[in-house]
């Protein structure tokens, strides 16, 4: 573990898919309270300033570092050339960030931010067509965020076309393994109802990149028997920091700490600020991961 950076995500402060959620938390309050509780690192919210020098100087001041940031990409429903000029801009900004990893998720069929669609009925599946454009141009990305000096990393996600344990199989076998590198999320395989030890242990060597996130699971099997939107079970709070849910992340770390993994662990736990104060359950996340992990 002693290579392992350890940073946490906005989306804790203020959640960029539904902004009324923290609203009221400026940047500084953000970025001031993930150095208070001992993180190193963090991603990037839709509040953080869009000049790097600005952006740069804030974080420095509290030293901190930008890890990576989300990326949507819609292969399924844009000309490439447009997706590929967004990514562009995106991999730049992170490049003069210092950040090394950029990290990509589908969003052309995505229920995940749509009120009206049940995260688990309404799940998208790709057709042969489609996984073959998404393949395709995944492997043009890579091949992109690698000249700009990036790792590009997959977030398989819940409700997207890569969530399941199949479906991400799929996606590695149909990409170039020295482009397209996974980005390993806790929270999205269990809620999911994959076996993320599985995962882990079967595509380590290709994952560059991990969120932790736990989840309550019993607001996640409501979530899914009530046929809830993915942002409602956010809402309700389906998901929370490690040490706070059901998943127990031992095995996860020891795993880890017996391999050559020397990225980042993001803290990511989208939920309501108002229910969970942001530095409160950043606190306890750190707690944890000290105990458990020993970083």
């Amino acid at each position: 573990m002693a290579n392992i950076k350890l940073g946490i995500a906005p989306i804790a402060w203020t959640n960029d898919d539904m902004p009324d959620l923290g609203k009221e938390n400026t940047f500084e309050q953000c970025v001031s309270e993930m150095a208070l509780a001992g993180f190193t690192g963090c991603e990037i919210g839709n509040k953080y300033p869009k000049d790097p020098a600005v952006l740069k100087k804030a974080l420095d001041l509290r030293g901190l570092q930008i890890a990576s940031a989300w990326f949507s990409s819609y292969l399924l429903t844009q000309p490439y050339e447009q997706v590929e000029k967004d990514f562009i801009k995106h991999c730049e900004f992170l490049k003069a960030m210092g950040a090394k990893f950029c990290n990509v998720a589908e969003q052309g069929t995505s229920v995940q931010g749509k009120l009206d669609k049940a995260v688990f009925r309404d799940k998208p599946h790709n057709t042969e067509e489609q996984w073959k454009t998404l393949a395709e141009g995944l492997n043009k990305l890579g091949a992109v965020a690698k000249k700009i000096g990036l790792t590009m990393t997959y977030h398989h996600h819940m409700g997207t076309c890569v969530q399941t344990t199949e479906e991400i199989d799929r996606l590695m076998e149909m990409t170039d393994p020295d482009l397209v590198f996974l980005l390993y999320d806790t929270g999205h395989l269990v809620c999911s109802g994959e076996d993320p030890i599985y995962i882990l242990k079967k595509y380590l060597p290709r994952i560059r990149h991990v969120h932790l996130k736990d989840i309550r699971m019993d607001i996640r099997n409501k979530v899914k028997e009530e046929n809830m939107s993915f942002l409602a079970g956010v809402r309700a709070g389906m998901f929370t920091v490690p040490g706070d849910g059901d998943f127990d992340f031992g095995p996860v770390f020891d795993i880890i700490n017996d391999s050559d993994y020397d990225g980042w662990f993001i803290v990511e736990a989208e939920q309501d600020p108002a229910k969970a104060n942001p530095l409160e359950y950043a606190i306890k996340a750190r707690k944890y991961i000290k105990e458990k992990a020993h970083i």
